[in-house]
């Protein structure tokens, strides 16, 4: 059970501070629920104390966790992560969102990213990577209490850099 004030992070939605625990009721029905306050867009959520963990809402990961998401983005591009399928792409990444890892998570943002640098991305890919790199972002401000934009540009860099790295390792490409 969490409290207020405790850092929490749900999986689709982000990073956020428990506001609040109230009984409301819905449906007829009475029920505990945290109040999540959202840096992002200033929203609220409000899940169901008794059903959060099914859901996927964990606490913040420690501070020390940046370095080893950081050590993801800095992975270089491989090239058969851009070669599959748009449908199992899509949902490979859906499945790494939802399961709330936060190094999962840095990972789409990377390989998104990477493929966009590439090749461009679809509208539902570029909602995708706003979505996850947003989500990735809040957890890292809350875990580290640092600036937004600080943590923004930083993900940039270390993204350009494993592109960059990536792009030279795989050399020129024979002409057929």
């Amino acid at each position: 059970m969490f409290h207020i004030g405790d850092k929490v992070v749900y999986p689709m939605h982000g990073a956020g501070t428990i506001e609040s625990i109230e009984e409301k009721e819905m449906f007829g029905d009475k029920s505990e629920y945290y109040i999540i306050k959202m840096p992002m867009n200033d929203m609220k959520l409000m899940v169901p104390t008794k059903t959060a963990a099914n859901v996927g809402v964990r606490e913040v990961s420690d501070g020390s966790i940046a370095e080893k998401v950081f050590e993801v983005l800095e992975k270089p591009k491989q090239a058969y992560v851009h070669e599959n399928n748009w449908s199992k792409r899509y949902r490979a990444n859906v499945d790494k969102i939802k399961s709330g890892d936060i190094l999962e998570l840095a990972d789409v943002v990377r390989d998104l990213s990477h493929r966009h640098m590439e090749r461009g991305l679809s509208t539902g890919e570029k909602k995708m990577l706003t979505s996850a790199k947003e989500i990735l972002i809040s957890e890292l401000v809350l875990a580290q209490d640092l600036d937004h934009n600080l943590v923004d540009n930083e993900i940039e860099e270390k993204i350009k850099e494993s592109f960059e790295l990536g792009s030279s390792v795989e050399g020129p490409k024979e002409q057929l």
